[in-house]
């Protein structure tokens, strides 16, 4: 399919009773992983944060705003990096690893209290709030103290490895480095599908004539990883025309193991990600009853996958058990 590229501009808000289909790495994985959890991620609860919506897709929508300890963490070390590298290249300033370590643990402590205090706010406005599964589902004040103390040891060591880190020292040679703004990369489209495209950091190495993808990770390497890298390559390339894959440089900064990961792209490696959103497509078809309208069938018709660790941590489990 042809690919175009387009910059999102400013567009008055339309409430629309079915979704707008794009496409995702993430958005495949969740099909993969369940069909149920994929039908109310993103069909039952569209709509789910206007106030005259239905009640499944308001209580749906704010069951997809849960998020749990690790996923909190990984946002926010995210957010962090994001700023720090904000602030260093207004200021050349760097904050020490303690700062970054006690900024964190405050944002942490935050989600705590909104989870805990703060469930009727939560619940009116979800999308401001933090609710965490592990206290939404217990019923409890309390966090699991094994998930607590694996968290309490990742803070140090992510920051750490942050602040040493190949894309960090690379930074801090502003002059050889030209930053490509968050701003110049919303979506592209390859055929009638928006594909959105969500860069943690993209910057042109003068010297070396490259240009540097980086992606941050607080989880485990995944096999996902190079093809989630492989579709940033594959928008960049068209986005700023470059004219050979030898140009751009994927890496991977695994934050908790304190190393990184570049990856040598080749024309395989964006066929291979062209047919995988090909054949996602594809599969997401089958639950549609209208193609065009992107409407999808009922709930009930999205099959589940059951397995036990996995419904343990789905957001969803209250609606499909009771």
């Amino acid at each position: 399919m042809p690919l175009s590229l387009h910059i999102r501009s400013d567009y008055m808000f339309e409430v629309k009773p079915h979704p707008e289909l794009s496409w995702s790495i993430s958005r495949h994985k969740t099909l993969m992983e369940c069909p149920r959890k994929y039908g109310y991620d993103y069909y039952v609860s569209h709509n789910g944060w206007l106030r005259d919506a239905d009640s499944l897709a308001r209580h749906t929508y704010r069951l997809k705003k849960l998020t749990n300890l690790e996923m909190l963490f990984g946002s926010i070390v995210h957010d962090t990096i994001y700023q720090v590298i904000q602030h260093f290249l207004k200021t050349r300033q760097i904050p020490s690893e303690q700062k970054l370590v006690d900024r964190i643990r405050q944002q942490l402590n935050q989600g705590f209290i909104d989870s805990t205090r703060r469930e009727h706010l939560w619940h009116d406005k979800p999308k401001h709030y933090t609710m965490l599964h592990e206290i939404y589902y217990s019923q409890q004040d309390k966090l699991p103290p094994n998930k607590t103390a694996k968290i309490q040891s990742r803070l140090g060591t992510a920051m750490n490895n942050f602040l040493k880190s190949q894309t960090f020292q690379d930074i801090q040679t502003p002059e050889n480095i030209r930053f490509v703004a968050s701003e110049d990369f919303r979506y592209m489209m390859i055929g009638d599908v928006k594909i959105y495209i969500v860069m943690d950091l993209v910057y042109r190495d003068i010297n070396q004539d490259k240009w540097v993808i980086v992606d941050w990770k607080t989880g485990k390497a995944s096999a996902e990883d190079r093809n989630q890298l492989a579709l940033y390559a594959l928008y960049l390339k068209q986005r700023y025309q470059i004219d050979s894959l030898d140009k751009i440089v994927i890496r991977n900064e695994y934050l908790l193991e304190g190393y990184h990961k570049e990856h040598a792209l080749n024309a395989t490696d964006l066929i291979n990600v062209q047919n995988l959103f090909g054949m996602s497509i594809q599969e997401m078809s089958h639950y549609l009853a209208d193609v065009e309208k992107n409407e999808p069938l009922s709930i009930d018709q999205f099959p589940k996958y059951q397995e036990d660790h996995k419904c343990a941590r789905c957001n969803y489990q209250e609606l499909c058990f009771g």
